[in-house]
């Protein structure tokens, strides 16, 4: 499963994933993207999780 963590995300909680492929926001250079456009992105290169600690992602309008 690819897997992207968003920014605030533990980096070292990959390890705990390591059957999958984790990539980070920033890693990908989407650190700047707004949350809308960060899902979309990641949606169309494959991402099928992304995994956040944006409280506030349920509100934002993709």
């Amino acid at each position: 499963m690819r897997i992207l963590f968003d920014q605030g995300t533990p980096v070292p909680l990959r390890h705990q994933l390591s059957e999958h492929d984790v990539a980070t926001a920033f890693e990908q250079g989407w650190s700047t993207l707004s949350n809308g456009s960060l899902l979309d992105t990641a949606e169309q290169a494959g991402f099928e999780l992304l995994i956040t600690t944006d409280s506030n992602l349920q509100y934002q309008s993709i």
